[in-house]
């Protein structure tokens, strides 16, 4: 595995499905990796990162910008509403936007900076208890209300149930996306994301498959 393996498994599954390469972006999932991981990663050429933590990207990511100024890197994990201002600063992208009061807090912050990362709904396709994110049946309507605060909406993200077939919820996530006339799809993940280019994913979050298995700290 590495991240020559991973392209090269994106290239066959855009071709399976009929779509171009380029409309899939690979965000290499890079939360509690050891930095010179990172760093190879970067020195290979990849650019687009995902952190779950925004205390984490804060301790790696303005030092790794001093050297790599076109990286991007997009929060893909929970983000509390105090921690707004300090995502504005470290993330080009928000994939967990997940509930009305953390969408106000965005709105205000972006009409006070004239500026917002791109921004994605997170949808409990599942409607597992324990996990964050609009439920399905709520979507449309959040959807909304995010585009009265003129949120920058680039689409939906979701993570399926471990013990469900992915594929279910890639496509529900789709027909949402399709409904509300949004274009991003988040989804996919080491095990399943040839599945997810196959319903449509424009971005595909992959950690272990390229850096190895994860470091606890």
């Amino acid at each position: 595995m590495g991240l020559n393996d991973i392209q090269t498994r994106i290239a066959a599954a855009c071709a399976e499905a009929g779509r171009a390469v380029d409309e899939v972006a690979l965000i290499a999932v890079s939360k509690v990796q050891p930095l010179e991981r990172v760093e190879a990663i970067l020195e290979e050429g990849h650019l687009l990162f995902g952190e779950n933590r925004v205390q984490e990207a804060a301790g790696k990511w303005p030092d790794f910008r001093v050297r790599f100024p076109d990286v991007s890197v997009h929060l893909i994990g929970p983000l509390q509403s105090n921690k707004t201002r300090q995502a504005f600063d470290l993330f080009e992208a928000i994939h967990s936007v997940d509930r009305p009061k953390l969408a106000q807090s965005i709105a205000r912050l972006a009409q006070e900076e004239g500026r917002c990362p791109e921004l994605f709904i997170q949808v409990n396709t599942g409607e597992e208890p324990q996990k964050a994110g609009i439920l399905p049946g709520d979507a449309d309507a959040f959807i909304q209300d995010c585009r009265a605060m003129d949120l920058p909406l680039r689409g939906l993200m979701c993570i399926p149930p471990v013990d469900e077939a992915p594929s279910l919820h890639f496509a529900l996530l789709k027909k949402i996306a399709e409904r509300n006339g949004l274009n991003g799809l988040s989804m996919g993940m080491s095990n399943d994301f040839e599945q997810a280019i196959a319903f449509g994913a424009t971005h595909i979050r992959v950690g272990s498959a390229i850096f190895g298995e994860r470091v606890p700290t």
